[in-house]
Order: structure tokens, then sequence, then C-alpha cells
């Protein structure tokens, strides 16, 4: 027997999020367009309306998953893997602690979850299923809460804290190392565990949702949790039939299936209380007009300050896998191509001559000719944490959920659609930038969003069983964003939902900004065949100041890029463009574009700031491309700086300076080793890179998941983990620490934790010694690893103290 949920290899990509809605009447035919109720908010093909009851619900999930069920159940065949995630946050200071620095975050004040959080008093960890406080005063262990088996210490866990209240937050899965016999978890699944920090540390209640976890945020003490399930539906082992007469039998199976299978259960603790699983209602589910019907998406809310009753969850029959917070917004983004992966392109190796020198440097690198593409999830130097954007921190080079992805590789059978074909719109108001803004629209724009009103009618339908295995049509690389209001307490309240071609690199993408929000994609077409192709044309809405906007802001023809030149680019290869939008974040209604950026690219790595925007994409060489964000309704590109390498991640550092963190490269694409950047971008048509430090044979956690860099502006000090080897076998993991003025940047030298004792026992997972993350204190840098804490001088990095995990 197989579960749906085993079934699935990785998350879904389509979120729609909803809060609470009430029964409303009957319709026909769940996952087809209806004609909009009263109750139905629309945007294209966003339509969200809640469902007619119980009854209702179970006729439209049969019917939607009987569609799209296969002949392995729910999904592709089974792929053994482990998912590990990271996330990180920012903790609130105490009245009278000394100065301290705060998890690397997207958003001041909207806290994410981390390994270490610290108020300046107290340092509190989670490591090995452990969680710990230390004095940041005596530097003393004061307090320890053991919250797994040690079979199960390799557990990815992260920590959201307030006040004296602390939230555990194990996301599942894992990557258990060679040779350990460590025991599952009790759940594969999330579990979250509230611990009451006022004395000795202990627990006080736990919610245990049935799915995955995707991410959180806290505002204040409200903590909002989103968790992704699937169908509980056991498919049997039909043996040896044809696939077509398997996908009937499953199908048969999905339309005896239960409302049950559906709706997503948890098990809850509350604070003084026993534990009890309780179920989310169909009066607090909703679904959009086009589901698939194999998965739903659950926000629970848990307010950290006061006694754990209940989560008041909200469900959508959908999936998400980006999360981007503010202080009054939760916005939640999906791509339905999730299940596209990524073409593996050869690498281009040259001579190690060809290598710069490992010393830091303030000249940029010419711009070079393009070869083959390189893919941001195939490193290439060995994956000693040297993983490109969209990689995991556990492994180095699984995709992460909010990995960047193509269209399906030539002989992979494309997907069932979620949407259907786009269709031209003649609203005025929604048509984009006037023509004088450079724009890229492989789909049309969408009519204006109606605020959320009373439920209207859902379709309910009895489940078709197929007969044969239809041909199945991808749908459009499109990125759909809906967008909650978390002003009050309780569950977010839903506002509007929207879509812009192309899809995000992580929440970077995304910006809101002065009624604004501003998102990042980048589209990729199938390649198309030499003998289809049509007759490239010059493309439309160039910039006509080149003396400020020196950088390429052309359109781009969705169905064909002119920059990609036959002589260098192979027939079929790749066909990528990048481009910014501009929605307004009431409506999500598009209001303007930028296009044209990278093309036959990838974007790695985004940063906005203020009216500002700044996007780096690599293939060969890395331009970075300022933008003026000031009009939304005309954003343009003002300036680009060609450079070898990539940033993977951008760091404002003061007015009109940028800190980059990426991977240096040949000229012709192969990385060869850490590089941080320092960039002018006080003109915005003409940035350039001040200083460069390049370690060879060496990658940083900092390239994909940001929480492990940190800034200090007041000493300009810079920390990040820095891995190395020697002949692709790991060396080290170390913290680099770096000082960073307004002109160059000077290494000031390594931290390095004690490395494990071997031992011969491998029932447990080995501990690894590189550094994860760093803090300040008042004058002293703490540096955290499995191992331990260590605690230096900032000035100087004179050792004070080391605090070992025993």
């Amino acid at each position: 027997m197989r579960t749906a949920g085993a079934a699935c290899a990785a998350a879904l990509a389509a979120a729609l999020l909803a809060t609470a809605c009430t029964p409303a009447g009957t319709g026909g035919g769940a996952g087809r367009t209806e004609p909009a109720g009263p109750g139905t908010v629309r945007l294209g093909a966003v339509t969200l309306v809640s469902y007619g009851g119980c009854d209702d619900m179970l006729a439209g999930l049969r019917a939607a998953t009987a569609r799209n069920v296969g002949p392995w159940g729910i999904g592709a065949p089974p792929v053994l893997y482990a998912e590990a995630q990271d996330a990180a946050g920012s903790a609130k200071r105490a009245a009278g602690a000394p100065e301290h620095s705060t998890t690397n975050v997207h958003e001041a004040g909207v806290d994410e979850p981390d390994l270490v959080k610290t108020d300046g008093e107290r340092v509190v960890t989670v490591n090995r299923g452990v969680l710990r406080v230390v004095d940041a005063a005596t530097r003393k262990t004061t307090g320890t809460l053991r919250l797994v088996n040690a079979e199960q210490v390799w557990a990815p866990a992260d920590l959201l804290v307030s006040g004296d209240r602390a939230l555990v937050l194990f996301s599942g899965g894992g990557i258990v190392p060679f040779g350990a016999t460590s025991k599952r978890a009790a759940t594969a699944g999330p579990h979250y565990v509230l611990v009451d920090l006022s004395g000795k540390p202990k627990t006080i209640g736990s919610l245990t949702p049935e799915g995955s976890h995707v991410d959180a945020r806290m505002i204040g003490s409200t903590v909002r949790l989103v968790v992704r399930s699937q169908p509980r539906i056991e498919f049997p082992d039909h043996g040896d039939v044809p696939e077509n007469e398997r996908t009937r039998r499953n199908a048969e199976v999905v339309a005896k299936a239960p409302i049950e299978a559906w709706l997503p259960g948890y098990e809850l603790t509350p604070t003084g209380g026993k534990a009890s699983k309780r179920t989310v209602g169909c009066e607090r589910v909703s679904h959009p007009a086009e589901y698939t019907g194999t998965s739903m998406l659950t926000v629970h809310t848990l307010d950290l300050a006061g006694a754990l009753t209940d989560t008041a969850p909200i469900s959508v029959v959908a999936d998400g896998d980006t999360v981007y917070g503010t202080g009054s917004s939760l916005y939640v983004a999906s791509n339905p191509r999730w299940w596209s992966p990524m073409p593996i392109e050869p690498m281009i190796v040259d001579d190690a001559s060809t290598a710069p020198a490992a010393t830091p440097t303030g000249s940029p690198t010419p711009p070079v000719l393009r070869s083959p593409m390189t893919s941001p999830m195939t490193p290439a130097t060995p994956a000693v944490s040297t993983a490109a954007p969209g990689t995991t921190a556990a492994t180095g080079t699984a995709a992460a959920p909010d990995a960047p992805m193509v269209p399906a590789a030539a002989g992979l059978d494309p997907q069932p659609s979620l949407l259907p074909e786009p269709v031209p719109s003649t609203s005025a108001a929604s048509s984009g930038p006037p023509p004088s803004a450079p724009v890229t629209s492989p789909v049309p724009a969408e009519p204006p969003a109606v605020t959320p009103g009373t439920p209207g009618p859902s379709p309910t339908a009895t489940a078709t069983l197929p007969t044969r295995t239809a041909e199945r049509v991808e749908p459009p690389e499109e990125t759909e964003i809906h967008r909650f209001d978390v002003t009050a307490p309780g569950a977010p309240r839903y506002v509007a939902s929207g879509k812009v071609p192309g899809r995000l690199l992580n929440q970077y993408s995304l910006s809101e900004h002065e009624g604004h929000l501003r998102v990042a994609t980048t589209l990729t077409l199938l390649p198309t065949p030499p003998s289809a192709a049509p007759p490239a044309t010059p493309s439309a809405g160039a910039s006509t100041d080149p003396a400020s906007t020196p950088a390429t802001t052309t359109t781009v023809d969705p169905a064909v890029d002119p920059a990609v030149d036959p002589a260098v680019e192979p027939p079929g290869a790749p066909n990528t463009s990048s481009a910014v939008y501009v929605l307004k974040a009431d409506t999500l209604a598009r209001t303007g574009e930028v296009g044209g950026l990278g093309r036959g690219e990838r974007i790695y790595s985004v940063r906005f700031a203020g009216p500002a925007g700044y996007v780096v994409t690599f293939r060969q060489v890395d331009p970075l491309y300022t933008l003026d964000l000031r009009d939304p309704a005309a954003p343009r590109a003002t300036g680009e700086l060609k450079i070898t390498g990539y940033s993977a991640y951008l760091h404002p550092a003061g007015e009109g300076r940028l800190i980059g963190v990426g991977q240096e490269a040949s000229e012709q694409g192969r990385t060869l080793g850490t590089q941080v950047s320092l960039f002018d971008v006080g003109d915005p048509a003409a940035p350039r890179r001040l200083s460069q430090m390049f370690q060879k044979d060496s990658g940083s956690e900092a390239e994909w998941d940001p929480h492990a860099f940190l800034y200090w502006p007041k000493t300009g000090t810079a920390v990040l983990p820095l891995s190395s080897w020697k002949a692709g076998e790991p060396t080290t993991g170390a913290a680099l620490v770096l000082d960073i003025d307004d002109t160059a940047i000077t290494r000031v030298g390594t931290i390095l934790h004690t490395g494990p004792e071997r031992t011969d026992d491998s029932r447990f997972a080995p501990y690894d010694p590189g550094i994860r993350r760093s803090v300040v204190i008042g004058d002293d840098l703490w540096t955290l690893s499995d191992l331990g804490l260590k605690v230096n001088t900032l000035d100087g990095l004179a050792e004070r103290a080391w605090i070992p995990f025993s």
C-alpha cells in the first residue's frame, strides 16, 4: 500500500490562502471556470470561492483529484530523499541589555525562524534536538531542554522567541548521514513546541499538523505557521498492469475516498491540557476555480504571549512555496510548474590559469562571450557548502522549494494544467505601463481584482474516471501571488490575488513599498525548434536616453529572444529573460514593468531598497542591474555592470553601497570560489565594483541562506561562514571576518571551532564542525556551530570563551 503523501516526492507550487469562509450554494463541476458569483474574487484566472458544505467539498475534491491521479497515485514515482529547511529570525532587545545584533531578516520587525536568538542578555539556541539558554554576561549555560530522542538528533529545527516564550519549529525530514541508523521522528512532518523560558526551560504546549512545513513569520508575539498537506489516500499495488489501467483503478480509489482524506488534521496539546486530535472544518476551507485537489494549504496562528488554546486554522485547496511578510501584509507566492526539472547543461571547464588571484581588487572584469548556460542548481566545483541560489543548506545540492525551475525537459511528460489559457484583456486600468516604458508581456495583463465579499457558489461534480492517459498540457509559467492583511490578531484576512509571468528565486524577489509590490521573476520558455522559430525581429521599447540608462531595457518577445545569437547559442538552447513587475498592493493589479534583464540568463539575487532595485543575473558573467522604481507605472533599468562570477546575496551597506556574496567565475562561467564584493550604486547610471575579496576553492552558506550573513554597521564588520576544500575534499569550516568601509574590503581573520573527536559508533549522526551563525553582543563576536559557541573580541578576534554543547 502506498499513500498519496509518500507518492509525492516534492511539494506542489500553487499557493492560495484565505480566511474562514461560510458555506454557500452549490454549482456544477469542480476544476472548471465558472461565472463569478457574488462571493467570488476573480483576477484573471485566479478565483477564490467557498464550498457549499462538506458534501459539495467532497464532490469537488474527488472530481479534481481523479483528473490528476496517475499510475503511481498522486504525483510522480516516489523519490527517496529527505527535506531540510532553514529559516531565520530577529530578536527583541530587552531593556538595559547590551547593544546586540539580530538575525538577518528580509523586513525589519518581521521575525523569521533561525538557529539562534539573542536579546543581548541571553543566547537561545536549538541544536541537535536540544534547546539551550546561555547567559551572555557569565557565558555559562543556564538551561537545557532535550526535545527529541538521542536517535533523532539530526532533525532540523529553528527558533522564534518572544519575551520568555520560545517556539521551536521542527520542520520534518532532514538528512540522515551515511552509516547512521537513526530512527525517524514520531512524525515525518512538522512539529512545533512551545517552551517557557522564565525559569528552567519547560514545554508548555505543542502543535503537530499533518503535512509539511512551508515557512513561518512572527510580528510582535503573533506567529503564523504555513503548512501544506496532501490527501491521505492509500493506493493499492496493482501489479504488472499497463499505466492506463493503473490510472483508472487509482481514480476509482479516489472516487470512494471520504472527506477526511482531504481535511487537514492536527494534534494540539494546549497549555495545561491534554493532547487532542482536531480537523479543519469544511466551513474554513476555500478553493480557487481551478485546482487539482492534490494539496491543501493551512495557516495556523499562535500568540506566544498567551496560553496555547487553539490555532484558528484556515485552509485553501492549493499549495505554496514562497512566503514574504511585512508589518501589515503576508504574501504567499507559487507557480504551478513546480515539477518541471532544471535542464542540466555542460559546464565549461577552463584552464586553472584563468583563475583570478586570491587578493582583493577594485577592478571589474571586462565582459565576455556567452557559452552554454550553467544552472544555478549545479555548482561547478564539488558540493561542499557551495550551492548556488536555490539549493538547500543541508546538502548544498538539492533544490530548495523556492529554487527557480524551467519547463519539462525533452522526454518528460508535461503535467496537467492548473490554470486556463490566458485571455487577452481589454481593461485599460491594468494594461501595464505606457509605451515609453520597456516591458515584457508574455501573459496579458489581468483585469483589476474584486474586493472579497460573501462566499459564492462552488461547483459540484462526480469524479470522472479516466479511461486512457490523455495528452497533458503544461500550464503557463506564471507566479501567483496572494496578499493577506495581518494587522489584526488572529487569522489573516484575505485581500487580493494576482499573477505575473515567470517564477521567483526566493522571498527577496518580493518587496512592498509605498502601496506597491515589486516582483522579480525569470521566464523560461521551451526551446524553439529551428524549423519552427519565427524570424527574429528587433525589440520595441528600448531606452532613448543612453547617457542615463546604459543597461539594455528592451522588451522581449516571449516566443523568441532576438538577443540569442545562433552563432553562440545552439538551436534548442534555453530561452530566458528576467523582469520586475510593479503591482498595486491593495488589488495586486499590474501597474508597470521593466523587462529584458539578463537574456539567456537567470536571476541569482535580488534586493529592493526603497525606490531602487538591484537584480543579478548570471550565465557566464554577472550583470548587476540597477533599477529606478520611483514611478510605479514606468519602472526602468538605469545601469548595468558586467563582471565575472555572480552575487547570490545582496545586502545594503549604507548610502550608495551594496555588498554582494557569491562565487567568482572564469570567463567561461566556471565557478572558482567565494567572493565578497563592495559595489558603489550611488550613481544608478554607472554602478561599479570598488573592492573584492576572493577565496579560491570555497563556498559559504550565506550564498543560499541570508540568515548566515552578519553585517554590523557600527564597526563595518561582516561575518559569514566559509567552507574550503582541497582536491574535492572539505578541509575547514570557519567564520570569515571582514572589515568593510566606504571604499574597500579588508580581511580581518577567521574563527575556527575545535573539530569533533572521531568515533566508530555509527548509531548517531556525526556533528558538523562548520560554523553556521554569528552574533554581536556588546564588544564580543559570538559564533555558533554544532559543537558549541565561541566568544571572541570584536576588535582583534581574541578568544574569550568556549561554551561546548555536551
